[in-house]
């Protein structure tokens, strides 16, 4: 099948191709006539030039058919491209009297033979050319109404169909089983509509689903899609705004027209926010292109006409920027939030990652899982894949622990720079610096745990210390526990006043994440003597970059009280540190001479190092050595 539409592509290139030398070739045969100058005179004139001894040369061809001799030649003062044509009567008589002429006046005589009435030549000359430029012209008129021409199909939409290609199921859907559950119901309808229409029930026409990126939006929909065994049409947000002012309300009423005809079928529209922000907000009022595109698709949804047994999925990340009219009922009826895997999806979705991959024994991934809280599904799957391109590049059989725990920094941090030269100064300050983060989460009861500690820099970072939850749990966060955090991000900074005798810049990144908690505690979470009362909403003007308009529900004085209570968090968080560094000063010291030997260190040496005060497999290494 493939080699016959790639055989009448080529044709069809052929012709296109014929066409186009064919035009070529008659304009260029029109514009050497037409810039060949034929001055046409009487035979009197012609019989003063030559007595004259102006004529250069001259072509005689007879007609017998009119009685007559035509004459063709040139003068010595014509250019190269111009001569001149003259009729002069058929008799011996006047043949006689040029050729005395040319034998006095010596210029050249050709003679030609009568060609008769030369029908095939007048058909060549005169026919052909208007004939090739009438088919050329039929043809590129039947393309451009046939819609094979891509000029004007700007108005088309661009949704493409995906039957079986690439089709999924809930199979290759790891994790979100209470997702699966919500969507079955899409499912059901496109099977067997009748079973809901007896009962009256109305199944929803859109279904939105909303959460991070790389949580899986795009994978169930096509797997509804492939689960329903149905057409599927997926297109962008951005594939309807065009710079022409309806082109993307043409677009959507083609897209739902071609849906109808396939129906039942599902619609997928990829970052709908693209298209379906809020009308009203910006500068162009409510005419511009992508507002004029949104109406449509509005009236498409959920207007007079009625589209039955067409369902649509859409997918964003911006709930907060859409259009109130996109999520009532009757358009939009149910927001399915897709959010971040749980440490048993995790497993799941590293399970199907890993199908095609050769993991070494010790891999385990129900390990993995846990370590990587907060990962998406596409953060896991680049995750192996760093792991499996690191294998490689070290010709192993297999990847190993070690390969997946490289690539989670590099992930996380970006690729370490083993070839930067660190003096030995540089390297006590960032050892200490690293030691008086862990040994903060250590001791401090609601810290979160310590599970890798290095000073290998790694992008903008001289070093860092892996802190991760205990327990997993939703995103509830006690003050404690944000308390907590602002003290161990604080603890690099005390670590270096206190044991390096000198502060510098590499604290700078933790007092920006310590302070936006100690400002959240305060004007959002209401963990200050303030009391209750949110002061500052999240969300500021979504078009003017968020926190550029910030909407602030206080006075100076109360701005003022803020800034004290923030402060005061950070300084009694401050002195926490202080404290616990100064009570546990042998192990940040214990910490960061095993840094400076080792470089990096793991969760499970981390404990023996506290409980014992070496490193098993370091002393043993040493021993074997000597």
């Amino acid at each position: 099948m493939k080699r016959k539409k790639n055989t009448t592509g080529l044709i069809k290139s052929f012709g296109i191709y014929g066409v186009l030398i064919a035009l070529m070739i008659v304009t260029a045969y029109f514009y050497s006539l037409s810039n060949n100058i034929v001055n046409k005179i009487t035979y009197d004139e012609f019989i003063k030039e030559a007595a004259s001894g102006k004529v250069k040369e001259i072509n005689i061809t007879p007609k017998a058919s009119s009685s007559t001799y035509i004459i063709k030649g040139s003068l010595k003062d014509y250019s190269k491209r111009e001569s001149f044509i003259v009729t002069v009567p058929y008799s011996d008589s006047v043949m006689e009297k040029i050729l005395s002429y040319s034998d006095t006046m010596e210029f050249k005589v050709n003679t030609n033979s009568d060609p008769g009435t030369g029908a095939i030549v007048t058909i060549l000359v005169n026919v052909v050319p208007i004939a090739i430029l009438v088919f050329a012209t039929i043809y590129l008129f039947t393309r451009i109404s046939s819609g094979n021409s891509k000029s004007m199909d700007f108005g088309k939409s661009t949704a493409k169909l995906n039957m079986n290609e690439n089709k999924k199921t809930f199979n290759d859907v790891a994790g979100l089983k209470e997702e699966k559950e919500e969507v079955k119901e899409l499912i059901d309808f496109l099977k067997e509509p009748k079973k809901f229409t007896k009962l009256g029930a109305r199944i929803p026409k859109g279904v939105l689903l909303v959460g991070p990126p790389g949580t899986g939006k795009t994978l169930l929909a096509k797997a509804v899609a492939g689960e329903a065994n149905v057409p599927f049409y997926y297109i962008s947000g951005s594939d309807f705004v065009e710079l022409f002012v309806g082109v993307g309300a043409s677009r959507v009423r083609d897209m739902f027209k071609e849906a109808k005809r396939n129906a039942p079928c599902l619609i997928f529209i990829d970052e709908i926010d693209a298209v379906g922000r809020q009308r009203g907000t910006g500068i162009g009022g409510g005419h511009d292109e992508r507002e004029q595109t949104l109406n449509q698709l509005l009236a498409e949804m959920d207007g007079f006409g009625a589209n039955e047994g067409i369902i649509i999925i859409a997918a964003t990340n911006r709930p907060d920027v859409l259009d109130p009219a996109l999520l009532r009922p009757g358009r939009f009826d149910r927001q399915v939030t897709v959010g971040y895997p749980d440490a048993s999806e995790r497993e799941e979705i590293l399970a199907v990652h890993a199908r095609d991959k050769k993991l070494s024994k010790e891999v385990s991934l129900k390990n993995l899982s846990k370590r990587t809280p907060g990962f998406c599904g596409a953060d896991l799957e680049n995750l192996l894949n760093e792991a499996a391109l690191l294998a490689v590049r070290k010709n192993k059989q297999s990847i190993t622990m070690k390969d997946i725990d490289e690539a989670t920094d590099r992930v996380i941090m970006g690729p370490a720079k083993k070839s930067r030269k660190i003096t030995d100064r540089e390297k006590k300050l960032v050892s200490l610096h690293e030691a008086g983060h862990a040994v903060i989460g250590l001791k401090l009861e609601d810290a979160q745990d310590v599970h890798k500690i290095t000073i290998i820099p790694r992008g903008m970072a001289g070093g860092y210390t892996m802190m991760l939850p205990k327990d997993e749990k939703m995103n509830l966060s006690t003050k404690n526990e944000l308390l907590a955090q602002i003290t161990g991000l604080l603890g690099g900074r005390v670590s270096e006043e206190l044991f390096f005798g000198e502060i510098s810049t590499g604290a700078s990144d933790d007092f920006r994440k310590a302070t936006k908690i100690a400002r959240s505690m305060v004007t959002e979470y209401g963990m200050s003597d303030l009391g209750p009362v949110q002061l500052e909403i999240k969300e500021g003007n979504v078009f003017l970059g968020r926190d550029y308009d910030k909407a602030r529900n206080f006075s100076d004085q109360v701005a003022l009280e803020i800034d004290n209570e923030v402060r005061k968090i950070m300084d009694e968080c401050y002195k926490d540190a202080t404290k616990i560094l100064k009570a546990n000063k042998n192990l940040v010291y214990l910490i960061s001479d095993t840094l400076i030997e080792h470089e990096t260190i793991t969760k499970e040496e981390i404990d023996e190092l506290v409980s014992t005060g070496k490193i098993e497999r370091y002393e043993s290494k040493e021993s074997n050595e000597n």
